[in-house]
């Protein structure tokens, strides 16, 4: 271009500086001519004859909206979007000039941002960053081969294209969660097909020798392949003014990623992945691709007095394009009692996309009481937290009982109360504590499944409360199988049964739940962990060894990770290499779990009197509490007395290892023996399958 002027004029307020370089830096990488002040004004330069220019000649003018231009009253980019307007009524309706983009949350009915602007598409790059997708359809717009984009009606909200353009809004005052959960269901269908298109196209793109990219732009094309129908629920951002609010944006957050993993034709990462990105500045092609979704779900919400506001919007991740969006106004005394009206609504005119019963499912398990609806939030966030230590469950503890209170009948509140329970249970130290909280537990687990029998989560804590907690593996069965088939969707269920169904000896059907469960959570190191020990309990070690160097991804110099290593190498035999780990100070690995590694590792490599003497030291520092572990070395030594007499040790104190029994590889020589036999019968195994 040999005009003075530039292609793309890059009008914004100073406090975006860094953002609107991010966007220049994209453009000028392919070639496009960008008008940016702070690289283009020169020393002598006349400043406002400059501009003015420079606005009078560009091909197209690109305003960066933002809260910073919302806030500022007075600025130089105002007389700039003014003179583009200007110019605007120089031109035909459909020409392509305009071209909003906006960096964060504001929404295209700023009454801040001129008229003629809310007239046509805005796209939205969060902070700046700027996909390929974007960069092409300015390219387009400079050649002519597309017009002006006007906003659309309504019912073209979830309108997709190949390469879809900013989000339509939908002008409704207010849904229900479950109209919420239903619309996002027909949005996320039609995106879900054209993320499983994309791969075809891109393919066909270099075959007909479309312009080559950089290896980043081209290479995740070919390699990003989401299933149908995918997406992730991204933390909704706190816009209350407020950080004690937090709790309650995270809250509103996980509500909505739980109740669309209820639809069964999506596929919804879980909250830890999801959560994972929390605070991070990361593009949303990355977050896709690492949670493997075709589709991001974003929000905020806005809460002030008795009043909230959740807007929420719908993205392309491979383009960044938005591509439905709406905002919901509620009033908090009677949010709840609207969601169930709606709900009902709206689920009866959408039959067709929410099958059998799923829309009864929407809302299962909940309050009518906003109050007992916030404790319960309240409670989420502190279980959720790092607060779970020996006395730390007990605040959780707290608001889930608040909840109670507020509503005897809430049912996800006695869910968290149980989860809170077990915690305790399995961390606390004295026997006569641990038997009341077990019973709490179970109390708690009952009662949810009694208030909610159609929550897969209530049957699926029930489940792991009598198998984890009780050691009543036959009283679990049917609550695992009840839960599956409630919550398949549900990274928690699915992880749950399998360990179970490994654990009872049926190990394909235990660790094709688990790679599911990876599927679903794939930034959680509890899911790849437990994936790892199904397929060491099914005697697959070089499996097992890879899970558990996928969770050493997400959490290095895991002292779990590395105990279970060793564990793997042990029971696969490589003796010298689990004793070179567990007698370097430099493995990460907990004072119990290296003991136990050398005692075993010392006894195979036939150095007895060493073996003996880690025995002692472990023994010394576990006393009765470690009575499984002890049987397991035993038994690994060929001492069968032994083994049987601390076997019959934890049996008196329902270690939770016990779980393991019937997997265990050094239980082997034992499992004939009538004592083990009358174990194995006390703990109520199920058979296998």
């Amino acid at each position: 271009m040999t005009d003075p002027g530039k292609a793309v004029f890059l009008s914004y307020a100073s406090q975006d500086a860094v953002a609107a370089g991010s966007i220049c830096k994209a453009l000028r990488a392919a070639g496009i001519e960008v008008w940016f002040d702070q690289s283009e004004l020169r020393g002598g330069d006349a400043w406002d004859q400059s501009i003015r220019r420079q606005i009078k000649t560009c091909t197209l003018f690109l305003p960066i909206i933002s809260r910073n231009t919302h806030d500022r009253d007075e600025g130089y980019f105002r007389l700039e979007w003014k003179l583009a307007v200007d110019r605007c009524h120089l031109m035909a309706a459909d020409k392509a000039f305009l071209l909003p983009v906006v960096i964060d949350d504001t929404r295209d009915d700023d009454e801040r941002v001129p008229e003629r602007f809310r007239e046509v598409q805005w796209t939205q790059l969060p902070g700046g960053v700027t996909p390929a997708a974007f960069v092409e359809r300015v390219r387009l717009l400079l050649s002519g081969e597309l017009s002006q984009e006007p906003k659309g009606p309504a019912s073209e909200a979830v309108r997709l294209s190949v390469a879809p353009t900013a989000g339509l809004p939908l002008r409704v005052s207010w849904r229900s969660k479950a109209a919420l959960i239903a619309m996002i269901a027909v949005a996320v269908v039609a995106l879900g097909y054209l993320v499983a298109n994309r791969h075809v196209l891109s393919k066909r793109g270099a075959e007909v020798g479309a312009v080559p990219g950089s290896a980043a732009q081209s290479a995740p094309s070919i390699a990003f392949n989401p299933p149908p129908h995918s997406i992730a629920v991204l933390p909704f951002v706190n816009m209350s003014g407020d950080q004690a609010q937090e709790y309650f944006s995270d809250g509103i957050t996980e509500e909505l990623l739980d109740t669309l993993s209820r639809i069964e034709q999506l596929q919804v990462a879980a909250r830890t992945s999801s959560f994972s990105f929390k605070g991070q500045t990361v593009d949303t092609s990355t977050i896709a691709r690492k949670l493997n979704v075709g589709a991001l779900l974003e929000g905020s919400v806005r809460r002030a007095g008795n009043t909230v506001r959740i807007t929420v919007q719908l993205i392309d991740p491979v383009s960044g394009f938005r591509v439905w969006s709406q905002t919901f106004d509620r009033d908090l005394s009677n949010i709840l009692q609207v969601q169930t009206e709606v709900a009902t609504a709206v689920a009866q005119q959408l039959k067709v996309k929410l099958a059998g019963t799923e829309s009864a499912k929407l809302e299962v398990g909940g309050t009518t009481n906003p109050d007992a609806y916030d404790a319960y939030l309240r409670g989420e966030q502190l279980y959720n937290s790092d607060l779970r230590g020996q006395e730390g469950w007990r605040t959780a503890l707290a608001y889930f009982d608040k909840a109670i209170a507020l509503d005897p009948n809430y049912a996800s509140a006695y869910t968290g109360r149980a989860r809170a329970f077990g915690h305790a249970a399995i961390a606390s130290a004295a026997p006569e504590e641990r038997a009341t909280l077990r019973k709490q537990a179970i109390a708690a687990a009952e009662r949810a499944v009694a208030l909610a029998p159609s929550s897969g989560e209530a049957h699926s804590v029930l489940a792991s409360i009598r198998s984890f907690i009780l050691l009543d593996f036959s009283g679990a069965a049917p609550e695992h199988d009840r839960a599956m088939a409630l919550a398949p969707g549900s990274a928690q269920v699915q992880r749950r049964f399998g360990g179970f169904a490994s654990l009872i000896g049926n190990h394909d059907t235990g660790i094709t739940a688990l790679r599911r469960a990876v599927a679903l959570d794939p930034q959680n190191f509890l899911v790849h962990t437990h994936l790892g020990m199904g397929l060491l309990e099914a005697g697959r070690y070089d499996e097992a060894l890879a899970a558990f160097r996928a969770a050493a991804t997400l959490i290095p110099a895991s002292h779990e990770v590395e105990g279970l290593t060793v564990e793997t190498l042990l029971d696969a035999g490589e003796s010298e290499r689990a004793r070179s780990l567990c007698a370097s100070s430099a493995t990460p690995l907990d004072d119990e779990d290296r003991l136990s590694c050398l005692a075993r590792a010392y006894y195979a490599l036939d150095r007895r009197p060493d073996a003996q003497g880690e025995l002692s030291k472990l023994r010394a520092l576990g006393g009765d509490r470690l009575a499984y572990v002890y049987a397991k070395i035993y038994a690994c030594w060929g001492d069968s007395a032994s083994a049987l007499r601390w076997l019959s040790r934890a049996e008196q104190l329902l270690d939770s290892n016990l779980q393991s029994l019937r997997v265990e590889p050094c239980f082997r020589a034992i499992r004939d023996e009538p004592q083990y036999k009358a174990i194995e019968a006390h703990l109520n195994f199920p058979r296998k399958v």
